[in-house]
């Protein structure tokens, strides 16, 4: 098994906790994992990435080469297309479809859709801010997206249900049940 994300978004939006849960997941099933992140400045609204490589085998870089990814999970549609680029022929892009717009010259959603269509990716869009917020935590977005990106991870769903108990268990019931129903949105949104 071998599988090189990209996780895109801004400062704040939980780009570091997707590739956490992501990360648990693998090493439970014995996976090697190399991860290299880039902080941009949340408070003005900066670019966050992350590279996450699994594989069953040797991982000789934590960087994925351009037109290498396997799979771009974005927090919303601009930082998405900004690491199109990266996703290989026949990739997937799960992205947000709530624009974060921190710059005069945001493009339209219409050619950021575009975008994604020309290049031939399987895309999956989906409003995880409204999705989290029905499943009662609207800080959760970000794992809705992970729950609609697990059928592109070849992790078991399982698997990363108990990664998210790891990750969030310390944090209370509450906080672990939002969590739950949250990537469990994802998940059915994506299945369907």
């Amino acid at each position: 098994m071998k599988k090189d994300i990209i996780l895109a978004g801004v400062g704040g939006q939980g780009i570091l906790t997707i590739a956490a849960v992501i990360g648990t997941a693998a090493l439970e099933m014995g996976l090697n994992l190399k991860q290299a992140e880039v902080h941009g400045m949340s408070q003005r609204g900066g670019d966050v990435q992350s590279n996450l490589r699994l594989s069953s085998g040797r991982i000789y870089s934590d960087l994925i080469p351009r037109g290498e990814a396997d799979i771009v999970i974005s927090m919303e549609p601009m930082e998405g297309l900004r690491y199109l680029p990266w996703l290989r022929p026949g990739g997937t892009i799960v992205c947000n479809t709530v624009p974060f717009v921190n710059i005069d010259n945001y493009p339209e959603a219409e050619k950021i859709e575009k975008a994604y269509a020309d290049g031939g990716f399987r895309t999956v869009m989906l409003d995880a801010d409204a999705m989290a917020r029905e499943a009662g935590s609207p800080r959760s977005s970000n794992i809705v997206l992970l729950g609609a990106a697990a059928p592109f991870l070849d992790i078991d769903a399982d698997r990363l249900r108990r990664a998210l108990d790891t990750c969030f268990g310390a944090k209370g019931e509450a906080v672990l049940e939002a969590n739950r129903k949250a990537f469990e949105a994802g998940l059915q949104f994506a299945k369907a």
